[in-house]
């Protein structure tokens, strides 16, 4: 077998695979022989079809698939050996393929259509400073989150009398109509001049008010009644509630109920060590995002100054034929260049990880799920319970074949630690700023 690439320009290229008998006439026999142990004809034994039969039968197409394998093989093979930067798939040269005679085999020659990427040197230590944000996390920070924390674990109260932000519940009729439902009045919902009614209100009153004069919105006036927003213009004159509840979200008092809900139990003593460890998750947070746009910034850098060329219309062709009656020519064209920018960004990143002899073992891929899911769910704490419940929901979203999810975390992980080895090399610009300021340059809306 001969395996033969020559370039046709600096991003494309063909790949001649030139097979003789002896490449392929073996694995055709012992396919054969295989064949006839297996295959059940009529009139003859079983596992004793004389193999000139099974020829006859089923040799061209046994014929047809070794030769293919071991194309696919030589082509891989050659590719993978020689460090080709191939991009898109190679593409049999169907002209050439036609030429084969199956009936009469002897030799055969193929040619596959590359596409290649340009030769290019990763030298990061010459990257241009890549600046690297540090978040000021103050107390005004902190504070937003306490008060966002005791929201969501807050408690509904009953007090005797209503204020503003409270339900009000109770029973509404009117008479004229003979409409009676149970119901909840939202105070937030009602408009100024109807306040001073709902305000104040215990149980046992009644409040009489004009339905279309009372809210702000027509969405409160349907949930109020149980109509659909499309009927509540029908709806008009006086309406009562005979007040028989309010209910009021309390937030959260500062206890050791509350640090043990949102920390887990054991993690905090004080409400010191509380506010200490929340600050710490903050800044997790946040160093998280600081790393994100890092990673951005470093990506935009590498495309900067890293220059590959690879055949724009060769990946076209190869896009819409690999795509065909997903997306139209017209939605690649428009699609290309962010395409294109992720390809040469894999490239580089391949090349970065093929120098460190990079690996993503399934221990890693399995914690960095465990992290994820936390992060999803909220979870700050680590108590035993909590990390088993964690555990089961990790390897079950890496077990879902059908969003192949398991390749997607290890792509996430192999990214990482690509990264990892750049920022070690790259020199970084580092910098102090404010959570405003950061959350205006992670927009993008400040051009570096």
């Amino acid at each position: 077998m001969e395996v033969l690439l020559e370039k046709n320009s600096p991003t494309l290229a063909s790949l001649k695979v030139k097979l003789t008998k002896d490449d392929y006439q073996p694995k055709v026999d012992k396919t054969v022989k295989d064949y006839s142990k297996r295959v059940n004809l009529k009139g003859f034994r079983p596992g004793k079809v004389p193999s000139h039969v099974i020829q006859r039968m089923y040799g061209k197409s046994i014929l047809v698939d070794e030769v293919n394998s071991i194309l696919s093989n030589a082509v891989s093979t050659y590719i993978r050996d020689n460090k080709v930067q191939v991009v898109g798939d190679p593409i049999p040269n169907r002209e050439k393929a036609e030429e084969a005679n199956w009936d009469k085999p002897g030799d055969f020659e193929f040619s596959y259509d590359l596409g290649v990427a340009t030769d290019f040197d990763v030298n990061l230590s010459e990257l241009p400073a890549v600046k690297r944000y540090s978040i000021n996390v103050d107390d005004n920070e902190l504070n937003k989150t306490l008060d966002s924390l005791r929201e969501r674990f807050a408690d509904n109260i009953h007090p005797e009398v209503s204020e503003l932000g409270d339900m009000v519940f109770g029973e509404l009729k009117q008479e004229s109509t003979e409409f009676t439902t149970n119901t909840a009045i939202p105070t937030k919902q009602l408009n100024e001049d109807s306040l001073s009614k709902f305000i104040g209100a215990k149980k046992g009153d009644v409040i009489t008010f004009d339905i279309q004069n009372t809210f702000t919105e027509e969405s409160a006036i349907a949930h109020v009644t149980g109509k659909k927003k499309e009927d509540v213009s029908e709806l008009s004159g006086e309406y009562t509630l005979t007040v028989e509840d309010v209910t009021r979200t309390a937030s959260a008092e500062l206890t050791q109920e509350f640090f043990d809900k949102v920390l887990g139990p054991g993690q905090v003593e004080s409400e010191e060590q509380f506010k200490e460890k929340v600050l710490e998750i903050i800044k997790g947070n946040y160093e998280r995002e600081t790393e994100a746009l890092l990673r951005r910034d470093i990506e935009t850098a590498l495309l900067d100054n890293i220059a590959i060329d690879v055949p724009a219309d060769f990946l076209k062709d190869w896009l819409e034929k690999t795509n065909e009656g997903k997306f139209t020519r017209e939605q690649i064209e428009e699609q290309f260049e962010d395409f294109q920018k992720s390809l040469k960004l894999s490239l580089i990143k391949n090349k970065i990880a093929d120098v460190a002899a990079i690996k993503v073992e399934y221990p890693e891929i399995l914690n960095f799920t465990r992290e994820m899911m936390k992060g999803q769910f909220g979870i700050y704490g680590d108590d035993e319970s909590m990390r088993e419940t964690i555990d089961r929901v990790a390897q079950g979203y890496l077990a879902d074949k059908e969003r192949d999810n398991y390749t997607s975390i290890f792509n996430q992980v192999f990214d990482n630690k690509v990264l990892e080895i750049i920022r070690n090399q790259v020199t970084t610009d580092e910098q102090t700023i404010e959570v405003s300021e950061f959350e205006t340059l992670a927009k993008g809306e400040i051009q570096e």
